[in-house]
């Protein structure tokens, strides 16, 4: 047996699911689009709200995992988490929860004080989740919509905590690309369970067809928003180029490639999609260090 497993700090730690802090990256947006990710304190700041988020992120998780610690059981993927093994107790799970908050909260005063926005988007952040676990997630289109609001909540958190302003093209890019995960891990565990709603009660709601029309549906509604963004008058002037432009053939690509891996023999989590390929991730670099040039090297 894998020793790693009989640690209790290695079990809690799985717990936390660290690996999905990777959607928390979504926080470096407006630092990104700002021309500030040089700034080294505007950098630290987003840091310490990349912790802050990742933490409460954790709390969530763990509230679901308790919540679904049945059903969980019952996949064949789930039922190794820790609480669904029995690898850590229900008592256990909650102490490590607020744990989780109150180092969220803490980091987060250390980082704006008392400042309402940060706070509010936060507090907001752990209510959206708490009606997703309590319930929300049995409800068909209210499921989706609340992990939508997540993903749109830290790219708001971290221009709040930067003092700057969210670009409604990338907003509504984010929107859209989320509303595009949902429903594609939706399509996709109903494929894997062969319309059987096993783990999932939402998913008597849904047909494949519907997934899968409405989720390339919001995949080339981000990808419009995207490419808007980047002809944008006040974008070109902002950073000084009108070649932004030329990234979207690279968002394409990028989608095209996660499609195609979500099309395959896979649940459609998205961080499990991205971190197991490995040309994805490299073509992800690329386009990042594209369009780092094309903002922060003047003259390109």
């Amino acid at each position: 047996m894998d020793i790693r497993k009989q640690n209790p700090i290695y079990t809690a730690f799985q717990l936390m699911r660290p690996k999905h802090y990777l959607k928390n990256v979504l926080l470096f947006i407006s630092l990104v689009f700002s021309s500030r990710l040089f700034d080294a304190s505007a950098f630290l700041r987003v840091l310490c709200g990349f912790a802050a988020f990742s933490l409460l992120s954790s709390a969530v998780y763990i509230i679901n995992d308790i919540q679904d610690v049945e059903t969980d059981r019952m996949h064949e993927v789930k039922r190794h988490r820790p609480i669904a093994s029995g690898a850590i107790g229900i008592p256990s799970a909650y102490a490590l929860t607020a744990c989780c908050v109150i180092a969220s909260a803490a980091i987060n005063v250390g980082l704006m004080g008392m400042e309402w926005r940060s706070f509010s988007l936060l507090l907001t952040y752990l209510v959206v989740n708490l009606v997703y676990s309590g319930g929300g997630k049995n409800i068909p289109f209210l499921d989706i919509f609340l992990l939508v609001i997540g993903f749109l909540l830290r790219v708001l958190y971290g221009a709040v905590i930067i003092d700057e302003s969210v670009s409604n093209w990338v907003s509504l890019t984010v929107i859209s690309i989320s509303f595009y995960l949902g429903l594609g891990k939706r399509r996709n565990e109903l494929k894997k369970t062969n319309g059987q709603a096993v783990t999932r009660r939402v998913l008597q709601y849904y047909t494949f067809e519907f997934l899968d029309k409405f989720m390339y549906l919001c995949l080339s509604l981000a990808i419009v928003f995207y490419a808007l963004w980047s002809a944008d008058a006040a974008v070109i002037a902002k950073h000084n180029t009108d070649k932004l432009i030329w990234t979207v053939p690279f968002v394409i690509l990028l989608m095209m490639k996660y499609s195609a891996d979500v099309e395959s023999d896979s649940y459609g989590d998205p961080v499990d999609v991205i971190l197991h390929d490995k040309p994805l991730i490299a073509m992800g670099i690329c386009y990042a260090v594209v369009i780092l040039t094309l903002i922060y090297v003047p003259g390109i």
